[in-house]
């Protein structure tokens, strides 16, 4: 096979419908709008959400609960994903972003307890759970608070 050989599957490609290019094209005169109408003047149709005059349906469901602004979000790190670092390493924000464990930015970082860790390190972490902060101490690690 050769570059010249590639091809797309058949049917998979379409070309687009020009319209309002002459009466030869099938699509010319009112460019398959009709004739009169909302919809066949420029800058016509309703807008979105618009349901004929209908009660529209973002009016007929009820308001329900509350969304805080403040709320603060912590993307969730467990210990098992501390494997592989090495002795009284200095686990922080820039490292975990660097390794690829924490992803989103402007979150705060909570540790979990799930897995277990044998190295002594000093993680300094948003939050902490109970169970991650003595299987660190256990280890001989600590865990600090930002």
């Amino acid at each position: 096979m050769k570059i010249h050989d590639l091809a797309p599957a058949e049917g998979s490609r379409k070309n687009r419908k020009r319209v309002g290019r002459g009466p030869g094209s099938g699509h010319g005169k009112t460019a398959c709008r009709g004739h009169k109408g909302q919809n066949s003047r420029s800058g016509g149709g309703v807008r979105p959400g618009f349901e004929g005059g209908q009660m529209p349906i973002h009016r007929r469901l009820p308001k329900r609960g509350f969304t805080n602004p403040f709320k603060k979000e912590y993307l969730l790190v467990n210990l098992d994903d501390l494997k592989g670092y090495e002795e009284n390493m200095i686990v922080d924000r820039e490292m975990l972003e660097a390794a690829g464990i924490v992803k989103k930015k402007g979150s705060g970082i909570k540790l979990l307890g799930r897995g277990d860790i044998d190295t002594p390190m000093v993680i300094k972490v948003d939050k902490v759970s109970r169970s991650a902060r003595a299987k660190i101490e256990a280890a001989g690690g600590k865990v600090e608070m930002v």
